[in-house]
């Protein structure tokens, strides 16, 4: 209903930012959230959706058939670098994933700026949109049933079988290896499904902004999508979403007070304070802790009932 309400495009856009860095989010919560990988270049899937569209749309007639096309390029090639990224890295533990993940990161934001002849390099491109999509409202909606789409989607293979083999390696990798299962398999299927999920976002930046550099590459990203994640709850799906609104409209309202004190110029020291009250008093998540507390009620009942009855049989003897 937010499109007939608040008729204004800054809100409108805020909104569709909010929606394309939730489905952002949901993939790197695949990672970290259901099966324990920590990655800091999961930006890396995002600029090649962004870029695969952009060039794609720069091309090519501005038509439903080059976004589509554009699409499955993004798709296609998100899918080869995750995989390969997968099986060249995935057996790595922790903290040296992660670094490689990053230096794996700069190397297309490196070539990003180097390849001036595809990608514009730092100044970028700008590129015209399919006639559906230059109404923000036609937008809107469209990035709207795409998370829908992608939430439902995500859900039914976290809740798969699959996706518990997911959360095993999650709580205990090397017991779920002597269970029999491939551990690099199912790391390898996770990463393409997080990475293409990704990409898909990048496309959807691209299509909002109508232009796309090698900010899209920007290790930034993957820090503004890993607070999101963290807090609004790691393996819940639902909170990354509720942190990516926050995250957004914090970065909104935090600088457009610079206006009214000066200590709003520096907004993400402000931030930064927000972030570490959230870790301290919810250190699940929003949506984690919320969760936690409330499974933990019927438990308590149990006990108190059982308690309560052992003291009746002890009187009773």
């Amino acid at each position: 209903m937010v499109p007939f309400i608040l008729t204004g495009r800054s809100m409108q856009f805020i909104f569709i930012q909010i929606f394309i860095f939730a489905i952002f989010a949901m993939s790197y919560d695949i990672l970290l959230g259901f099966t324990g990988i920590i990655s800091f270049g999961h930006v890396m899937f995002f600029g090649i959706g962004a870029y695969s569209t952009a060039i794609t749309m720069s091309k090519f007639d501005s038509t439903i058939g080059s976004f589509l096309f554009g699409v499955v390029i993004a798709v296609i090639l998100a899918a080869f670098v995750s995989f390969i990224v997968g099986v060249l890295t995935l057996r790595l533990k922790s903290h040296f994933y992660a670094m490689l993940t990053l230096a794996l990161a700069g190397l297309f934001l490196v070539a990003a700026e180097k390849w001036r002849t595809l990608t514009g390099g730092n100044d970028g491109f700008t590129f015209r949109l399919p006639e559906i999509f230059r109404d923000s409202q036609s937008m809107y909606m469209f990035c709207l049933l795409s998370l829908i789409l992608i939430f439902f989607g995500l859900r039914r293979f976290t809740k798969s079988p699959f996706g518990r083999v997911l959360m095993a390696i999650r709580e205990n990798e090397n017991r779920t290896e002597s269970l029999g299962y491939k551990i690099v398999h199912y790391k390898v299927i996770a990463s393409v499904v997080a990475g293409v999920v990704a990409s898909f976002a990048g496309v959807l930046y691209a299509l909002s902004l109508r232009f796309v550099n090698t900010g899209v590459f920007a290790t930034d990203l993957t820090i503004d999508v890993l607070l999101m994640t963290i807090i609004g709850g790691v393996g819940t799906l639902v909170g990354p979403i509720l942190g990516a609104g926050l995250v957004e409209f914090a970065h909104h309202w935090l600088s457009g007070l610079a206006d009214v004190h000066w200590i709003f110029e520096r907004w993400i020291i402000l931030y930064g304070t927000v972030y570490i009250l959230v870790v301290i008093f919810f250190p699940l998540g929003i949506v984690g802790t919320i969760q936690s507390r409330f499974s933990n009620r019927p438990l308590k009942g149990l006990r108190d009932n059982r308690k309560a009855n052992e003291n009746k049989g002890r009187r009773a003897s």
